[in-house]
C-alpha cells in the first residue's frame, strides 16, 4: 500500500466510526425548537460529538481531510462560540498530529466593549485563509455572523464547512451571500433522519 491509499483508508475508518457514533450519540428524537426557532422531530446534540474523549479527534481528522480533498488551502478555522469552539480545537489538532499548523480561533456574537475590543479571538486571522466551521446549521445563521466577523478581522473566508448539514437550505444560502463553498463531512439522510 502507498502512504496516499493508508490515508484514505485511515479516513475512510475514522468516517465510519464518526458516522457510527454521531447515530448513537448525537442524535435525539422527540419535538425539540432549534436555534432558528424551527420545530423538528429530533435534535443532533453534536457537542455530544465534539467534546467526547473518542470522537473529538475524529472530527478532526474528518473535517480536515474535508477541506483537503476540497481542494482548500488553510491556515486557521473556527466559528461562533460555543457549537465552533471544539470543531476549530480539533481541526487544529488533527493539523497538528500530520505536522502542519492550522491555528484556531473563536468569533464572539458582537465585539468587546472592553479590553482588545475583539470579536474574533485567537490568534490574528488578518490575510489569511480561514474556514469557518460549525457543528450543525439549519438556517446558516451561526457561520454567517461567523463569517461577517472573520471579514471584518480582514481575514479571507475561503470556505464553510460543518459536521451535519440538515438540508434546511443552509448550505444554498451561505453560498449565495458569501461566496464561498459550503462542505458538509454528513448529511441527514446518512443519520437516517426523515
Amino acid at each position: 500500500m502507498t502512504v496516499a491509499s493508508d490515508a484514505a483508508t485511515a479516513t475512510s475508518a475514522a468516517r465510519a466510526r464518526l458516522l457510527e457514533l454521531i447515530k448513537e450519540l448525537a442524535v435525539v428524537r422527540g419535538k425539540v425548537i432549534l436555534s432558528s426557532g424551527a420545530e423538528a422531530d429530533y435534535y443532533i446534540d453534536l457537542r455530544r460529538i465534539t467534546l467526547h474523549h473518542e470522537a473529538s479527534k475524529l472530527v478532526g481528522q474528518v473535517m480536515l481531510s474535508m477541506i483537503d480533498d476540497a481542494g482548500i488551502d488553510v491556515e486557521c478555522a473556527g466559528g461562533l462560540t460555543m457549537g465552533a469552539d471544539p470543531v476549530g480545537t480539533a481541526v487544529m489538532h488533527a493539523a497538528a498530529d500530520a505536522g502542519r499548523a492550522v491555528d484556531a480561533f473563536v468569533v464572539r456574537k458582537a465585539q468587546k466593549s472592553y479590553g482588545m475590543g475583539r470579536q474574533v479571538e485567537g490568534p490574528s486571522v488578518e490575510g489569511r485563509n480561514v474556514v469557518v466551521l460549525e457543528d450543525t446549521s439549519t438556517t446558516g445563521g451561526s457561520a454567517l455572523t461567523a463569517v461577517e466577523g472573520v471579514r471584518k478581522a480582514s481575514g479571507n473566508v475561503v470556505a464553510v464547512a460543518v459536521i451535519v448539514d440538515r438540508n434546511t437550505g443552509a448550505k444554498e444560502k451561505i453560498e449565495a451571500e458569501t461566496g464561498v463553498p459550503y462542505l458538509f463531512a454528513f448529511g441527514k439522510d446518512e443519520l437516517g433522519l426523515d
